[in-house]
This record gives C-alpha cells, structure tokens and sequence, in this order.
C-alpha cells in the first residue's frame, strides 16, 4: 500500500493544477446540484418493528386521509390574572383565531374548537387550540408555518397571552456562532503547530472543500433519500474535525520529509505513502463505524450513518490527493522562515548548520519527555488514567434514554413556553398523550377503555372514536406525568400488558419508548460488529493481538466516561448552564450508540497515527522503550494539536439551540478529550511499556495469513522505486 499511495502522491504532486481542477470542479457541480436540488419533502421518522410503527401503519390503513402520522400543533392561550378563557371577549378571539386556522392552509386535517373539545383548564385560566396536518412537519410549507405563527401573533395583541408548540414548528436547526468559533480555534492551533500560515491554511482549506462536497451532495439528494434535517449537520461535523485531522498529519509528515533533506516531490510521496496509510485505515476505522449504524435498523439513523461515512470518504481522497497537489503549490512557505533559513545553508553546502538543525529536530521535545516519565512509571500512570476515568463514567450507570420534545428547549422559544403553560393548566401529561388503537368493533374498543381506567398513571381517557367502517377506534389517554418520565414509560407498558393484541399504543411518546428500547437491543450486537471487525482492521495494521486488543478496551472505557459527563451535565443539571441546558431529562435515545459508531472511529485515528510510528521505529530496530519515545517525539505535538482541533470543532456544536445537537457536540467533544490525552497519551504508553516486546506478538500462523500491508513504508525505506519495478532507488535530490 505504502508503495501505491507514494505514486499516487508524487503524480498528484507532478500534475497539481489537474487536480485541483477536479476538486474544484466536484465542488462548483455539487454546490449546483444542491442550488438547483427541489427541496426535502420529507424527513420521515419510522422504526420498523416496533408496536408503535405497527399503530402508525394501521391507522394509515383504517382512518385514510386522518393524517396519523402529520404533523401537529397547539396554540395554547392563556388569560391575564383574574380573568378566564370563558370570557366572552377572550372567547371570541379564541373562536377568531380558530377561523384564521382552517383557511390558514390546504394541508390542514382539522382544527379544534377548545369550547367543544373541552381543551379549556379546570381553573379557566387556560384553553388550546389543536391543529392536525395531512403531512409531517418536514413536507409543512413555509406558507403553513407562517399562517400558523401568524394567527398566534394576532391573538397576542387583543390581551392574551399565546404560544405556540408542536412539532410544526420543527424547522433546520439555527447554527451558532459558536462552530466559527471552533473552526477560529483550529486555524490558531494550526498556526502554532507549524509555525507557517500557509500550512496551516491548507488543511483548513482542503476540509472546507471537502465538506462543502459533502454537505451539497447530502442537500442536492435530500428530496430523493429521504433524508432528515440534522443529517447534513452531522456529516458536517464529522467532517470537518477528521479532515483537518487527516490533511494536518499528511501536511506535518511532508514537513519532516523536507527536513530529512527530500526533494519536495519525493517528500510528498513518502508523507502520501506513510502518513497517508494511516489515514486510509484510520479512515476505514471510521466509516466502518458510521456505516454500521445499518445494524441498528432505524432508517433515519441508517442515513445519517451512510451520509457522514461518504463525507469521511471525501475527506481521505482530500488528504491522499488534493493535499499533496497544494503542497506543489506552497513551495517553500510551507515551512516557516526559519526552516527556510536552515535549508538555504544546507543547499549552501553548510554542513555545520545542517548538522546543527538535525541536533535541533532531535532534541528532547515535550512528548519525548512525558514517553520518558510514562516508561518510568507506567503502573502509576496507568492507574492514576483508568481510575480517573472510571469516576468520571460512575454517573452512566443511572442513564435514562428518551428523545428530547418541546420542553428541554430554550425558555425563550415559544414551544418550550407553549408546553410550560399547558404543564400549568392542565397538567404534564397533556404534553404527550398516547394514542390507543384497537383493531376491533365497538364492543372492543369499550372493554380497552374500561381495562385502562383501572390502571394508574393516567390523567384522562377519552372515549373510542371508531372509523366509518366500524371495525377500528381511537382512543386517547393523557398521562399523568411529563412525556420523558418514567412513570409514562411504565403507563404504555402496563396498557401493552393489560391489553390484546389487537390493541396498539402509538403516539410521540410511545414512539419514542420504543425507539429507546430498540437502541438498547441493538448496542451489544452493534458494539460486536465495529468492535470486531476494526480488531481484525487494526490486526493487520499493527501485525499484533495484544495492541488491538488494548486499543478496543482503551476506547471502551473513553465512551463510558464521556457517557457519565453526559449523563452528569444533561440529565443531573451539573454545570448544565455553563453549556446552555435549561431542562435535565433523560438522554438521546441514540446517543450511546451514536457516540460508539463516531468515538470509535475517531480514537482509532489516534491509535493508529501514534502507535504506527512506533512500530515503525521498532520494526527498524529500536527497543520496545525507545521505540515508545521516538513514536512520542515524532506524533505526539502533531496528535496533540489533531485533537484539540477536533474538540473545538464539536465543541463549536454546544452553541446549537437544538438539544440533540448540542448533546452530541458536547459528547463528541468530551470523548476525544478522555481518549486522546487520557488513553492515547497516556494509558497506551503505559500498557505498551509493561508489555514489552509481548506488545508486537504476532502467533506465526496467523503472520503467514496476514497479507503485509506495509502502513509502516518498509517498501519505501528500503528504496523502493516509484516505477514499482526492482531497479534503482527513488531520485532523492536535496532541497
């Protein structure tokens, strides 16, 4: 492979303005094909297998053109101090606002009367209107949207107070400043780390593009793949931090290679052929992870999967390709102007001065220190790291999975003061009412509604609604509770369990019941699948048993500790205002899985950009220690500044006002921080040292099957031709 990909980088380095032609051209034809693309019609959510889908799909069958799964909105009015919503003059702007409702919009189902539907509180003091669409609330037009803003606006100026909540208003969520913020932090570190404003440019750069053809492929097939609102927000965000990632560690290789005395060509094959193996099975880790999102069987989360999987895709092609093309372009200023100086007197024919800058670049840096200071105590290093992070994952053990709805938004939003003012008139519950459906006649449908007024946990039950034909009904039964709580959770259970089959129970919030459970089934078989087959991937990479093996469990105890600081801040509320949580609940259904699929991927980028370079130096003769430090001196200020660039691009994320997003960014953010400097810089070192030469163990059987990928460049060290042919070594003119 190392062999390959130096040719690829030394003809991408030859023929640079063809390049990047093609990459731009790829650009300007997906930011066309997203301009021109028809809007997302539909971000449906279902999840097959569920009683909740199976309620969904026989109301579609039962009850045509009812709009079971529409989108739905509640225009909550509530009256000053003293004053009830039977007033005759609050009444009439109840009843006008009705009337503006239903010739508001064609995609209407219906819209209910509060002084029929008996939707006004025990106290007077609060009513709500109920608005029910044909479509979901993604396929709602911007003109629905705006009528329905707008006939709450008109209301708020005749002396009540109105809000308006739902899933109606659920629209793209609002980027914050907060992500150029984070992409700011990365140009700095950049800077820092090369000392050169034109290399650290170019990895921003190169990542921009990338996910600019990412993110328009995603917007230009959203219409035809059905894809949701935060999936292109996700493949951003993936993509961004491992393309900065990838290019940085392609463009500090390059660097090295220049210092050694490479010809510049020659330099950006072998940073192609070295670092850039690491970055096609670092890659590789990734989208195994993403892709295997499929397991799971939950189409929404199948594409957000295979979405950010093609975005890291790109960004791979970027780095082995289009980086070293730039790299012709750069030229000298790559380096900054004091390698610039070195060079010069090297080209001069100082030798002093180029022995000197060689006694320079291997002087003791700040990773050769802390390799020295792990070597000489790694049981202390490694327990102070496993301890640490074992506390820090205590809080997990009390996780509690459920979806975010209206009342973990901002308190200044109208759907989170809409669902706080409904929670005060008419109790918790009304925020997510379940919906009953029985497959039966009358008789049936009476007895469903006897059994489930002897359970408890409920607020109100209403009476069966049969269909025309007579042979289903709808039933709806307000919980007593919050939708989130576990006293829900135990309501539609006991309904499962105290009813046949021919009863379902559906709505939002048994919807998302069933989503958790089905995330809880799927993780042990999804965390065998990456787990395993990134094993065998990292097998062949390292040629050993044990440094997967470790590398497996070090990222296992990582997810676990960013999954206690997840649980600690958004379900318990500590420092849950320094990130802008204003309502604890439980956790994103999808979250543990999510952060195994994306964490996994990502820690295994750090495993193998720093662990390969030391067996590179072990395979070329150094000891075990030495070969722990020279890894160290070489990767660590280079992983060092990937990680923390990657931390600021997820943690850019927080500022999001969607809570999914801003749960996600923040667990990505803090999952790094564990595992690149608590288990990558840290634990690695640690167990590497105790082990030895056992660490590079490879049983001889399973060394005969393995085919020799050669990530380390042996090929290219022992000089091998560009050509491939067994002739002379590779021009290596000095700069």
């Amino acid at each position: 492979m190392a062999t390959f990909l130096y040719k690829l980088g030394r003809s991408a380095f030859r023929r640079r303005r063809l390049v990047a032609l093609l990459w731009v051209a790829l650009l300007a034809v997906a930011g066309i094909g997203a301009a021109t693309a028809p809007a997302a019609t539909s971000g449906s959510f279902s999840i097959p297998g569920t009683e909740a889908q199976r309620a969904f799909d026989l109301l579609e069958e039962r009850f045509p053109g009812a709009g079971a799964d529409g989108a739905t909105a509640r225009v909550v009015f509530k009256a000053p101090e003293g004053q009830k919503m039977t007033d005759p003059a609050h009444k009439a702007v109840v009843e006008e606002t009705v009337s503006a409702l239903k010739k508001g919009s064609d995609q209407i189902v219906s819209v209910t009367d509060p002084y029929t539907a008996q939707a006004v509180s025990q106290n007077g003091s609060t009513a709500y209107v109920s608005v029910a669409y044909k479509v979901n609330a993604m396929e709602l037009t911007d003109g629905t949207r705006e009528a329905l803003t707008q006939a709450g606006e008109n209301a708020q100026g005749k002396g009540l107070t109105v809000e308006v909540g739902g899933d109606a208003l659920q629209t793209m969520p609002a980027t914050g400043s907060s992500e150029i913020i984070g992409v700011v932090i990365a140009g700095i570190v950049l800077v820092m780390t090369f000392g050169s404003l034109v290399a650290a440019g170019l990895p921003l750069l190169t990542a921009i593009i990338g996910v600019g053809i990412g993110v328009s492929s995603i917007t230009a097939l959203a219409n035809v793949l059905d894809l949701g609102s935060t999936t292109s927000t996700l493949a951003m965000m993936i993509g961004l931090a491992v393309g900065i990632d990838y290019a940085l560690f392609i463009v500090s290789r390059y660097r090295a290679e220049l210092a050694d005395g490479r010809e510049k060509e020659d330099a950006a094959g072998r940073a192609v052929g070295t670092a850039g193996s690491a970055v096609v099975f670092a890659g590789l880790t990734v989208v195994i992870a993403l892709v295997g999102l499929a397991v799971v069987n939950i189409p929404m989360l199948t594409k957000m999967g295979f979405a950010a999987a093609g975005t890291v895709v790109i960004a791979v092609l970027i780095a082995l390709t289009l980086i070293p093309a730039l790299l012709g372009f750069a030229g000298d200023r790559v380096v900054g102007r004091k390698q610039r100086k070195a060079a010069k007197a090297g080209a001069a024919g100082d030798v002093a001065a180029s022995t000197g800058d060689q006694a320079e670049a291997d002087k003791p840096n700040g990773g050769t220190r802390w390799a020295r200071f792990v070597i000489r105590r790694p049981v202390m290093v490694l327990l102070v790291g496993v301890l640490g992070l074992g506390a820090i994952a205590l809080p997990a053990a009390s996780l509690e999975m459920g979806l975010p709805d209206d009342g973990a938004k901002p308190t200044s939003t109208t759907e989170r003061r809409a669902y706080d003012t409904l929670s005060d008139g008419f109790g918790p519950g009304f925020n997510g009412p379940l919906l009953v459906v029985v497959d039966g006649d009358k008789a049936t449908a009476d007895r469903t509604v006897s059994t489930i007024k002897g359970l408890e946990g409920w607020a109100a039950v209403t009476p069966a609604t049969p269909n025309k034909a007579g042979d289903a009904a709808m039933i709806t039964v307000v919980p007593k509770d919050r939708p989130s709580s576990v006293a829900t959770e135990s309501l539609v259970h006991d309904i499962r369990d105290a009813t046949g089959d021919d009863v379902l129970v559906t709505g939002a919030t048994a919807m998302n019941i069933d989503f958790s459970q089905k995330m809880n089934d799927a993780l042990v078989p999804y965390l065998a699948l990456v787990v395993g087959l990134a094993f065998l991937l990292l097998t062949l990479v390292f040629r050993s048993v044990l440094v997967p093996l470790k590398a497996a469990l070090g990222f296992l105890l990582s997810v676990v500790a960013a999954l206690g600081a997840v649980v600690a801040v958004f379900q318990w509320g500590w420092l849950g205002s320094l990130f802008g949580v204003e309502q604890t609940g439980p956790i994103m259904s999808m979250m543990p899985i999510f952060m195994v699929g994306v964490v996994f991927g990502l820690a295994m980028d750090y495993e193998v950009f720093l662990v390969t370079r030391m067996r590179e130096a072990y395979v070329h003769g150094e000891r075990p220690g030495e070969a722990i430090v020279t890894g160290f001196r070489h990767s660590a200020r280079v992983v060092t500044a990937a990680a923390v660039i990657m931390i600021a691009v997820f943690a850019g994320f927080i500022g999001m006002t969607d809570q999914m997003i801003k749960m996600i960014g923040f667990g990505l953010a803090v999952a790094v921080l564990f595992d690149a400097f608590v288990v990558r810089m840290a634990i690695v070192p640690a167990v590497l040292a105790l082990l030895g030469h056992k660490a590079w163990w490879l049983p001889k059987w399973l060394d005969r099957i393995l085919p020799n990928v050669d990530v380390e460049g042996e090929a290219l060290a022992a000089g091998t031709p560009a050509d491939g042919s067994s002739g002379a070594k590779p021009d290596l003119v000095k700069v």
